[in-house]
């Protein structure tokens, strides 16, 4: 057994050199290799992991450093009030949502939230209403929630208290905030906003427009997605000044009582590293992604998701740093990624169809040039395979709220012995990702159909082990 398992897998996967298309933005720590005020970024964060001796404040009471930090912060993504948080954007969910909603609140939410947000729900003791994701039949990638569903929803429940929406998707679709906003603020519900992928929105006038100056109360950003910054590290931004007392607490409450000094200190650097330089390292980027995208118009096994056909009333807007690459039928998602992995090419993520790519302005020309010589070199007999269709999921009856079948005595059964009970677990093949059935709703036909589609065709089905599924167990 090797003594130190964890540096022998670091050192092996560093020593292959891949050009990273995936997250954390600073790739590898290209991000960091640079002097700022003649200080060296690398070497001070790695003499940075410290705790809150004198000079150094405290997270969870700032007053010095970290207080500044925080408002320049809040200065720069104009908010009312942000904070550094150092457990992830999950961390930053939950506060989120445990400081603007009280046990038993009815909220809205999109179906392929995080599953941060599913566990909040429950732990909140959440009244859920699921929004249904429109899906491009094209690409098989989800859009925007549905404008018109929601309208309808708002007008038939008249206790909403707030909405969660995704800005934008793991694929760079962004929802048509800007309508949601107006139609939520019109019946008083709050709106709440994962932008994890969206910490560098704003920064050039090509990217989407930041949440907070749309007008949402409250924005989750993860810093280490798209920006130089730790992975590990997030933003929470609050724009209703009302709320900002229950922050403070649910902040502190959901935070490490020992925060890392290392993940403050790039989350700090990040928000410089943007406003100072974001413009002009996101144009440099914008320039060799068009470049790319010309020379992979060569090659007629692929195409590249394209803003002018995905928007439409549901998604406005789509972030164009980011590259999902569709396959042309037959050929495999996975055959291809193992492909690019042996030509030293790290991809974020594959789904039934396409291959989805998180370039940072760390990415040079060198690994965009090694990208697209692997790709015209694929010889696609050798990556034909079956690919999964994306099934447009119907959201199954709720009949009981998520937290009520959480507490609930629970039995194992055969799938096919499942129909007509309720679930008792979250059912969700990956990929596409977006659950078929979350605890406490009803398990119809058509739903394990679904499942028994995925299960079949190799997919990872979370919620499904050797052929069973956990139902509410019938009270005696």
């Amino acid at each position: 057994m090797n003594d130190i398992p964890m540096m022998s897998a670091l050192l092996k996967y560093n020593e292959e050199k891949n050009s990273l298309f995936c997250i954390p933005g600073h790739k590898g720590g290209k991000g960091f290799k640079r002097k700022v005020q003649k200080k060296n970024i690398q070497r001070l964060l790695l003499t940075s992991d410290l705790t809150e001796v004198e000079g150094l404040d405290n997270l969870h009471n700032p007053k010095g450093a970290i207080k500044e930090a925080e408002e320049l912060l809040s200065q720069y993504y104009n908010s009312k009030r942000s904070y550094f948080m150092v457990n992830g954007s999950t961390s930053g969910n939950m506060a989120m949502i445990f400081s603007s909603l009280e046990e038993g609140d009815k909220i809205l939410v999109e179906r392929n939230c995080h599953k941060s947000i599913f566990n909040a729900i429950i732990m909140r003791k959440l009244n859920p209403i699921y929004l249904a994701n429109q899906t491009d039949k094209e690409f098989n990638a989800p859009l925007g929630i549905d404008i018109t569903n929601l309208k309808e929803i708002i007008e038939e429940h008249s206790d909403i208290k707030a909405i969660i929406v995704t800005y934008p998707n793991y694929y760079g679709v962004c929802c048509n905030l800007k309508y949601i906003v107006e139609i939520c603020k019109e019946s008083d519900i709050k709106v709440l906003v994962d932008a994890a992928h969206g910490a560098h929105f704003g920064a050039h006038p090509m990217l989407p427009e930041n949440p907070l100056k749309i007008g949402v109360d409250m924005a989750v950003m993860s810093a280490h997605k798209t920006l130089p910054s730790l992975t590990q590290s997030a933003y929470l931004h609050v724009n209703d000044e009302s709320l900002i007392e229950r922050v403070d607490f649910y902040v502190s409450a959901f935070l490490s009582t020992s925060p890392s000094y290392m993940l403050m200190l790039s989350m700090d650097y990040a928000r410089w590293y943007i406003k100072e330089e974001g413009n002009k390292s996101y144009e440099e980027l914008f320039s060799r992604i068009e470049s790319f995208k010309k020379e992979l118009s060569n090659l007629n096994f692929l195409r590249v998701l394209d803003k002018k056909e995905l928007i439409n009333s549901n998604s406005t807007d789509i972030d164009e740093s980011r590259i999902v690459i569709n396959l042309k039928e037959g050929l495999s998602t996975c055959m291809v990624d193992e492909y690019l992995r042996k030509n030293k090419i790290q991809v974020e993520m594959i789904d039934a169809s396409n291959l989805i790519l998180i370039p940072s302005p760390f990415n040079s020309k060198e690994d965009f040039k090694r990208l697209y010589k692997a790709l015209k070199n694929l010889d696609t007999r050798t990556v034909e395979g079956k690919q999964l269709k994306v099934i447009d999921v119907p959201i199954p009856k709720q009949l009981m709220m998520p937290f009520e079948a959480f507490k609930k005595p629970k039995q194992k059964v055969l799938l096919k012995d499942s129909i007509g009970k309720i679930s008792a677990v979250n059912v969700c093949p990956y990929p596409p990702g977006v659950p078929i059935i979350v605890m406490g709703e009803l398990i119809e036909g058509n739903t394990i159909e679904m499942i028994e589609y995925y299960v079949s065709n190799n997919v990872d089905v979370i919620g499904i082990k050797d052929g069973k599924i956990d139902i509410i167990k019938k009270d005696n």
